[in-house]
């Protein structure tokens, strides 16, 4: 029998730099999620430490036995946490990361693979790329963690579909850019959620997106967090701008069903796929 869980998109204004501050967030999000029932609380990217952290990375890095993770394992004994951070390596590089934390334990860890370097951004310059697309076993099903940028990579949700996910985890620190008076939200959220609708429907997979909101250096961000079904169908949607925790009951027997009468990861040829992209990667440049 497929699980059923209730997830709560931790939808929060982190402080930048501010990892104090940011836990009592992450506390207060904690109570309020578990108040509506929640198994599971999703955080945004960098949550802990905020985004535009430039030279403040190595002063907010935490290795994965470090206090701050430690005192979220402990929050996690009763309700499991998605977190996001800056990861210091033993080797001194520098991630940013997304931690699974279960009943005190850490479940699986996801460095960031794509670290964006156009217009507003500036990511690989002070972090290091992760090198892997996996999908894990928890108990709410089998998933995968991308985080932002990764799942603007078509090729990431396809590794993680075919890895065996049916659940994407994608936290997210996403800037408004193409604010219209005429429209609800801006440029940004309507690629974000045509994305992530795209991917719910191709794959047979839920999608939980967890944004977050606030401002850092006059650069605004959207919120409008949301959870897709196996159908591309919006479960629940947090508010634009605001910050907010929203919940919902996930079945995962829904993906079962879409996979049964839409196939298409059943025949997706994967033999096809290596032979075609080594052949792509042979080609002289």
């Amino acid at each position: 029998m497929e699980p059923r869980f209730t997830v709560s998109l931790a939808q929060i204004k982190p402080r930048l730099a501010d990892v104090p501050a940011n836990l009592e967030l992450y506390e207060r999000a904690v109570r309020e999620a578990r108040g509506q029932g929640a198994d599971l609380v999703v955080f945004p990217e960098l949550s802990l430490t905020g985004y535009h952290l430039k030279d403040e990375v190595q002063a907010v890095g935490e290795k994965l036995d470090g206090p701050v993770l430690g005192r979220l394992r402990e929050l996690s004994r009763d309700l499991a946490l998605v977190v996001g951070f800056v990861e210091e390596a033993s080797d001194y590089r520098f991630f940013n990361s997304a931690a699974l934390l279960d009943r005190g334990e850490m479940v699986h860890v996801h460095r960031k693979v794509y670290l964006p370097t156009y217009g507003m951004f500036d990511e690989n310059r002070y972090f290091a790329r992760g090198g892997r697309i996996a999908a894990f076993d928890s108990r709410f099903g089998r998933a995968a963690t991308l985080v932002c940028e990764d799942l603007w990579h078509p090729s990431t949700a396809h590794v993680a579909a075919l890895d065996g996910a049916i659940t994407l985890l994608c936290p997210s620190s996403s800037p408004a850019r193409g604010v219209r008076e005429s429209t609800e939200q801006d440029d940004n959220a309507r690629t974000w959620e045509l994305l992530n609708r795209a991917y719910a429907v191709a794959y047979g997979i839920f999608v939980i997106y967890v944004n977050r909101v606030g401002f850092e250096d006059g650069v605004g961000f959207w919120g409008g967090s949301e959870v897709l079904d196996a159908s591309g169908r919006r479960v629940v949607k947090a508010p634009y701008y605001e910050e907010a925790v929203v919940s919902c009951e996930i079945d995962l027997a829904a993906a079962r069903r879409q996979r049964i009468m839409s196939p298409l990861l059943r025949d997706e040829d994967v033999d096809l796929t290596i032979r075609e992209l080594q052949r792509i990667q042979g080609k002289p440049q």
